[in-house]
């Protein structure tokens, strides 16, 4: 419905993958103003009532959809929600207004037509909904046989207020603060509070779940996920394979298969014209969609691009962040033209485009929680050349030093001269064995990273912490 990130991708397909095992899922999300100027139409209104937010008595509406099978609750509240912007925006009330949405899931459960056995909670947004299940379930004896999964896509965000928001604005005892439950630093930190509250908590790897039991990674959060012991587990994401899916994507000039390569080729020659790129089948076209920020190796590619392009290559970003890397590629492009195509911004249809046209696909992130771009990539055929972190780690085997089972290139080391030195040899395997880069490229397209095992992770995960099997009616 609106997406800003990885998250959005999550949230729409690993329901679907549940209901499709046979799991009764619904989806509670904030009414923000894109979803309902789109979707609004086709909503019906449930029910609306009040909620005690600190001092504030706010009105909060629920309206529904339905699709894919799965019931949809939106959270509608226009103060909060009715705004050009998702979330992200520091300088003003994001304390009150994911804690208002919090405290509306509490509100909406005795409302609905059955008490769910698990709520899955995702980022600091959600984090008061462990927390709030908690401080109720002594009073509210139908939230006693709730349990709580939160999940944390990314530990830099942590959802970080000051002390006085405990009592003020999310209506708890401030003994949540002074026993240390939300304490942190001197301040409230809401990720604390529900990995501490929540029944398990998982991250989004199991690479970045180990690494973050170590200061390099966890931002300060070490000690809290090694408080957590077993209950903290790392699963990785998958992606939807129907609407990530070369053999029938409406986007494509042309669809193409592991078994079919063709298509491909049809695909880098469109996408050359697209962008203004020489219409060279010969030449490998690399490419990075990414976010411009730092912790997306971007510095890495600033700093290599002369050497990058020393390989003969084309080079694609797509991608918008930080104004130094976006004007650092719009200049960029200036010196290559007709070799560097750099589009600021972001575009889901080119994105697919992107991954279609491309031979290789470039991600030397610090840090990566999970990653969908590299298994994307993949899919679409791009060869991925990754930086060994978090989830590609966990999804893209080296193909270097002769490994058979490899479906991509990856270095170790957070340095320019590393990822260089492996920029070159795919190029080079590109240009001089072509046989033996299809055989890299067939391997990525034809790996499992659906959902299937994931959403099977997390139904496990689901029965151990609620003691019951899924019910088959």
């Amino acid at each position: 419905f609106v997406k800003t990130g990885g998250l959005a991708d999550v949230a729409a397909a690993l329901p679907v993958q549940l209901r499709e095992m046979g799991a009764d899922i619904r989806v509670v999300l904030p009414l923000y103003a894109k979803i309902k100027a789109q979707f609004g139409m086709h909503m019906r209104h449930e029910c609306d009532f009040n909620i005690k937010l600190g001092w504030r008595n706010q009105y909060c509406g629920v309206e529904s959809l339905v699709q894919r099978g799965i019931t949809y609750y939106f959270i509608d509240n226009e103060y909060y929600f009715g705004r050009d912007y998702i979330y992200g925006v520091f300088n003003c009330d994001e304390a009150e207004r994911f804690g208002f949405f919090s405290r509306a899931v509490m509100d909406l459960l005795p409302l609905l037509d059955r008490v769910p056995d698990v709520i899955h909670c995702n980022d600091w947004q959600t984090a008061l909904v462990p927390i709030y299940r908690q401080d109720l379930a002594g009073r509210w004896d139908a939230l006693r046989s709730i349990r709580t999964v939160f999940t944390i896509h990314n530990v830099e965000y942590q959802g970080k207020f000051g002390p006085e928001t405990v009592e003020d604005l999310f209506g708890l005892d401030r003994g949540w603060y002074e026993d240390g439950t939300l304490q942190m630093d001197g301040c409230v930190n809401l990720m604390k509070g529900a990995m501490l509250c929540a029944d398990a908590v998982t991250t989004v790897s199991p690479t970045y779940a180990r690494q973050l039991h170590q200061s390099a990674y966890a931002e300060g959060m070490e000690s809290v996920v090694q408080r957590c012991g077993e209950k903290f587990t790392g699963i990785v994401n998958g992606i939807d394979t129907a609407v990530f899916d070369p053999a029938t994507d409406p986007e494509l000039t042309a669809h193409f298969s592991a078994q079919r390569l063709r298509g491909k080729a049809d695909c880098k020659k469109a996408l050359q014209k697209e962008l203004g790129l020489q219409v060279q089948s010969d030449v490998p076209l690399l490419s990075v969609v990414s976010r411009l920020v730092g912790h997306k190796g971007i510095d890495l590619i600033c700093e290599s691009l002369d050497v990058v392009m020393q390989t003969g290559c084309q080079l694609v970003i797509l991608g918008s962040g930080d104004g130094q890397y976006e004007d650092f590629f719009r200049y960029a492009e200036n010196r290559y033209k007709g070799r560097l195509c750099a589009y600021i911004g972001y575009n889901e249809a080119l994105a697919h485009r992107i991954y279609a046209g491309s031979d290789l696909f470039l991600m030397p992130s610090r840090s990566e929680p999970c990653g969908l771009s590299q298994m994307i990539a993949m899919r679409y055929g791009a060869v991925p050349i990754v930086r060994q972190t978090g989830g590609l780690a966990d999804t893209v085997r080296s193909c270097q030093l002769g490994q058979e089972d490899g479906n991509g290139f990856v270095f170790a080391d957070y340095s320019a001269f590393d990822m260089q030195y492996v920029i070159s040899q795919a190029v080079n395997l590109y240009r001089t064995d072509i046989h033996r880069f299809r055989q890299v490229q067939k391997r990525g397209m034809t790996d499992d990273f659906s959902w299937d095992a994931s959403a099977g992770a997390y139904e496990s995960l689901y029965q151990h912490i609620t003691g019951q099997t899924r019910s088959t009616k």
